[in-house]
């Protein structure tokens, strides 16, 4: 290895096996899921490419043009194939008046035709996107109103398009006026607003490994990530329900179409529903049945899901409607179609999450750790066979980390990891143990020309932190990463090793989100707002700022006594003191101007009091920003 950087390297022999033993684990022949990725295509761009306002492109299927071929040396066959089905895109029929448009976004957009107008089911993540997609609907099959949207589920790629579907300067009192529903679960606002606003920095720079955004499309970079290609980078927009459905077996008739519904809270998203029409005999599963393994825990971070509850609510729903099915449809991949094969798709979808919360249970109980059960953990064959249960998205080697987590925590009872060294103290101690990097870098070279890429990886990496400007050791460690990820047959997996071994050949690249938010942003509820300023309280900076403040909100007309004691923020809804420090009159938006700092606009804020206080709080206060180091120090 030389010390400059390097670039990506070739599948070494080793991967080249590993990835022709594929061939003969599965059934390339079965080309049933293929069929069905394929079925009922009205029509399609033959470029797809979509540009925001300034002529970014925010989305591209001409990307991946490359896929027209035998998979290569440096792609898990199946993973190949996997992103040759999620490249088909176009306009789509399903069934009679229920149509998708498929492959414009990391999700699909569903338009179900009513009497007179669309319902539309989950308007993709980018405005952009939603955009086009509706534009070619119009296109194919007239314009007509749109009367309903429904979200199916409370993550971004399922609402962040409707302005583009409601392209207009003030789409609330649009749907005011023309009585537009807009339907979601119980719960949904919240878990919106809630679900990525703790965290949400961290996950944004975590989302950039999963999802592979420094990565180009190619036989050597970014494949799909069983879910669909990716995410889109347009702008993201909300639009507030108007009509909550809150039990199973609620209905709507909505310009001639009725509708049931089913709540799955705690699947997939923890505001969830899938969607009965009885009079057409199709199923829409929402996010609970994909065309791969999904996640009980997200790479790019998130509360763990229950694979227990996942497997009652896909057999709950096969109960009630699965006996009279023709078709299901859902929010990513594609369709299946016939009774016999719905009826298996959802029984093989719900042993999958069923059988990975209870073995791992089962060897929780003998006394594995979590790693232990990660590396012990296989699908029964019959499941390992079926292209849907594949683990393009999720793994089971981390879905049982995640059910380990959920039920037993971080703690593995060995005292020793009570409370381990950070990791730069331990990768020093390491280097220095196993006789310096150098000592190391010749062992790891022998390692690496034998296929021991984990090892590689991983012992090169303590270097790394131990020495953070070695490059021949962040070369080696990134050339690791290369082999791992040619072999991945996870989507994310694939991202995450070559994101990695990107940023140890060139250095970490700050991670830029993509516009949008506003919507979501307002509507943030003030104690929300209060938790967040919370967060972003630097408390070890601000150990001597003690006071306490009367906080009137006068848009909301919410009050709410803050106690800041030792640089920690705590409140009380509805309280107020005479012997506070200070009181504060603000609208609710107000309180932004703390978590951006912007002192100019506090000075419009009333104050009665010390009003040096609100500057000394906002001082303290530290504005996140979406990067920081992770395969580095």
């Amino acid at each position: 290895m030389g010390e400059a950087a390097e670039g990506p390297k070739e599948a070494s022999s080793y991967t080249i096996q590993a990835n022709n033993e594929v061939y003969n684990k599965l059934d390339f022949n079965d080309e049933q899921e293929r069929e069905f990725a394929s079925r009922g295509l009205i029509a399609a761009p033959e470029k797809l490419e979509i540009k925001n306002d300034q002529g970014k492109v925010v989305w591209s299927q001409a990307a991946y043009a490359f896929l027209d071929k035998k998979a290569p040396d440096t792609a898990n066959p199946s993973l190949w194939r996997n992103a040759q089905l999620n490249h088909y895109y176009g306009l789509f029929k399903v069934t009679d008046d229920i149509y998708q448009v498929r492959g414009y976004d990391m999700s699909n957009i569903t338009f179900v035709k009513g009497n007179t107008g669309w319902i539309i089911f989950d308007p993709l993540m980018s405005v952009e996107c939603s955009k086009a997609a509706k534009q070619l609907v119009d296109e194919q099959l007239g314009v007509f109103p749109v009367k309903a949207i429904i979200y199916s589920h409370s993550h971004i790629d399922h609402y962040g398009g409707v302005r583009g579907i409601l392209d207009m300067e003030n789409p609330e009192q649009f749907i005011k006026d023309n009585g537009i529903s807009i339907i979601a679960p119980e719960g949904f606002e919240e878990n919106v607003v809630s679900e990525n606003v703790y965290a949400g920095p961290a996950m944004a720079r975590r989302a950039a490994y999963q999802y592979g955004v420094l990565l180009e499309p190619g036989e050597k970079g970014r494949l799909s990530i069983g879910i669909g290609m990716g995410q889109s980078t347009g702008h993201t927009s909300y639009i507030s329900p108007t009509d909550i459905i809150t039990t199973t077996g609620e209905k709507r008739i909505i310009d001639g179409v009725t509708m049931e519904f089913q709540m799955t809270p705690g699947t997939e998203a923890p505001s969830e529903m899938n969607t009965w029409f009885p009079d057409k005999k199709a199923l829409w599963v929402a996010e609970n049945c994909t065309g791969t393994l999904h996640n009980l825990y997200t790479l790019r971070g998130a509360q763990v899901r229950d694979g227990n509850k996942w497997a009652y609510y896909i057999m709950e729903a096969q109960s009630r409607y699965g006996k009279d099915a023709e078709v299901t449809f859902q929010a990513h991949n594609w369709p299946h179609w016939g009774n016999k094969v719905i009826k298996e798709y959802m029984t093989n979808t719900a042993l999958a999450y069923k059988y990975i919360n209870d073995q791992t249970l089962f060897y929780m109980n003998q006394g594995l750790t979590q790693n232990e059960v990660a590396y012990k953990i296989k699908l029964p064959d019959a499941l390992q066979k079926v292209w849907y249960t594949r683990q393009y998205y999720g793994t089971v080697a981390h879905n049982s980390k995640a059910v380990y987590e959920k039920f037993m925590g971080w703690y593995d009872a060995n005292p020793v990891n009570l409370n381990k060294l950070p990791p730069v103290d331990t990768a020093k101690k390491t280097v220095e143990y196993m006789g310096g990097s150098k000592a190391i870098l010749e062992k790891a070279k022998k390692d690496y020309e034998a296929g021991k890429y984990q090892w590689v990886a991983e012992v090169t990496n303590q270097i790394v932190f131990a020495e953070p400007k070695n490059q021949e050791a962040r070369n080696l460690c990134a050339d690791a990463m290369d082999q791992l990820a040619y072999q991945a047959e996870s989507g994310t997996w694939r991202n995450a090793y070559l994101c990695a071994a990107k940023e140890l050949r060139n250095g970490s690249v700050p991670f830029i989100n993509s516009g949008g938010g506003e919507d979501v942003r307002k509507k943030m509820g003030s104690e929300l707002m209060l938790d967040y300023i919370g967060i972003s309280l630097n408390s070890d900076e601000a150990q001597d700022l003690n006071f306490t403040a009367n906080l009137n909100l006068t848009d909301t007309g919410e009050k709410y006594l803050l106690t800041v004691k030792s640089g920690i923020l705590v409140y009380q809804k509805g309280v107020e003191s005479p012997e506070a420090d200070v009181t504060w009159t603000m609208p609710k938006e107000g309180l932004f101007t703390i978590l951006s700092k912007n002192k100019e606009m506090q000075q419009k804020f009333h104050q009665d009091g010390n009003k040096e206080l609100l500057g000394k709080l906002t001082d303290k206060v530290v504005i996140f920003t979406p990067f920081f180091p992770i395969i580095e120090p």
